[in-house]
């Protein structure tokens, strides 16, 4: 025990002093055992349920299986635009390779989504997949300008669909969830959104003609570049 001792000149000392102060504070001591017997009733039986489910809405599990379709369905879109500019009449190698890229990094994302929904004790359920256009020829803007301008509107609906699942999960106290989506994909997003927005406006700029080749070859450079 510590006793707190003084002298005339207001100055303070402590002494150890060998009594045994035994006395408990009230709400402070923690009894695991006596505590988690409230909570062994929480935890389910049934072979088909979920263990390791805990404080997560059943409406945040529906909106990630939603945005596990979202991230498929854009993945599968970019995917028919890479084998667009990947055809022997187009040629465009630098834009394959953009949209390929840009599939596998959105089906990434799908699996990441699912790996999550697994590890909060969700159920992942699959949706169907719309088929995608196999043609991006524009007349005004070309092909080049005309697919990456849907590039565009893509990752900002999928930002908006995230953000409307950060914002469920802040109405539902979902901690874990909203720290989630902001760590693994909210950043990301803001940046891709900012270099596609580039793209648009440099591809503005060349038109139709032999510009778009010399863009194209900049795509494969940067590719390059970053492996």
């Amino acid at each position: 025990m510590l006793n707190v001792l003084s002298n005339n000149s207001s100055r303070f000392a402590i002494q150890a002093s060998k009594e045994d102060d035994t006395r408990s504070i009230p709400n402070v001591i923690f009894e695991p055992l006596e505590e988690v017997k409230t909570k062994l009733h929480v935890i389910p039986a049934e072979p088909q349920a979920s263990l390791a489910r805990q404080q997560y809405n059943e409406q945040c599990e529906d909106a990630l299986n939603e945005q596990i379709n979202v991230e498929y369905s854009i993945s599968y879109v970019y995917h028919a635009v890479h084998a667009y500019f990947d055809r022997d009449n187009i040629a465009l190698k630098g834009l394959a390779k953009f949209f390929k890229d840009s599939s596998v990094e959105e089906r990434q994302h799908a699996e990441k989504l699912m790996e999550y929904q697994n590890i909060r004790g969700g159920r992942v359920k699959l949706q169907s997949l719309l088929m995608p256009l196999s043609e991006y020829d524009h007349i005004e803007k070309g092909d080049a300008l005309n697919a990456m301008e849907l590039a565009l509107s893509l990752k900002k609906l999928n930002n908006g669909k995230l953000l409307d699942l950060h914002q469920l999960a802040n109405e539902n106290n979902d901690a874990q969830l909203t720290d989630f989506i902001e760590s693994e994909f909210l950043a990301d997003q803001v940046e891709s959104i900012k270099k596609i927005s580039e793209y648009v406006a440099q591809l503005r700029r060349v038109g139709k003609g032999h510009g778009v080749w010399h863009f194209d070859q900049m795509l494969l450079k940067e590719a390059v570049a970053a492996a």
